[in-house]
């Protein structure tokens, strides 16, 4: 019998290699828009659009705006006067057809789905996640897909993560459990709405956060075998 019957999987940096497709994505925009290219450019928009998304999960800015802002300074930075939220929309159809997964990702999964109810809880841009999902080998192992989008509340917030457990019919919250690298939206989440947490960390390195999740994993081997272990 597995641990859990139901599995709470983040996606981006845990399952999908965000920042393969994302540098994929961000090189054809600049390229297409002219943009000087090179990795300091690179470098200059990965760190702003990581500090605007900490800002999200805090609260401080809603999606909508980020997504604009990230471009707004960008083009500010560089010198240039194009509409933020064309270059964004540009970006985002390049970010949907980035699919690639972590080597063994989709094995993991594979060797999960027999014996629980694997589900994808993520922040990302609807459009961009939808489109990801649906081109990667997971779309036919994974059946639910949770975007804070569509939902209508973002992790960390409780109110995600119960909507969830209401839509896959979940009675029982100790039968499930939230798997994600991100010690504030995924296992802060969790633990907001009450939910077993596995911190999955292949960085190693002590957690020196004060967010303490039920289990920690640094590889999908130490994952799988923990999650099958009676």
């Amino acid at each position: 019998m597995p641990r859990y019957d139901y599995l709470l999987f983040d996606a981006d940096h845990t399952l999908f290699d965000f920042d393969a497709a994302e540098l994929r994505a961000l090189r054809t925009t600049l390229h297409a828009y002219g943009y000087p290219e090179g990795p300091e450019v690179e470098r200059f928009y990965r760190s702003l659009n990581h500090l605007l998304w900490h800002r999200c999960d805090l609260g401080e800015i809603r999606r909508e705006e980020l997504v604009v802002e990230r471009f707004a300074v960008l083009a500010r930075v560089l010198g240039k006067k194009d509409d933020p939220s064309a270059l964004n929309r540009f970006y985002l159809d390049r970010l949907a057809e980035g699919s690639e997964l972590f080597p063994g990702a989709e094995e993991l999964c594979r060797a999960l789905a027999p014996h629980c109810t694997l589900a994808i809880v993520t922040n990302g841009v609807a459009s961009a996640q939808r489109g990801r999902f649906s081109h990667s080998a997971l779309a036919s192992v994974i059946p639910w897909l949770f975007i804070s989008e569509e939902v209508g509340s973002q992790k960390p917030e409780a109110e995600f993560f119960r909507r969830v457990l209401s839509a896959m019919d979940i009675t029982d919250p100790s039968r499930a459990v939230v798997i994600g690298d991100n010690l504030y939206s995924d296992i802060q989440g969790g633990i907001n709405a009450g939910l077993d947490t596995i911190w999955y960390h292949p960085q190693g390195g002590e957690n020196t956060s004060g967010i303490r999740p039920t289990h920690t994993v640094a590889s999908y081997e130490e994952l799988l075998h923990y999650l099958l272990s009676p």
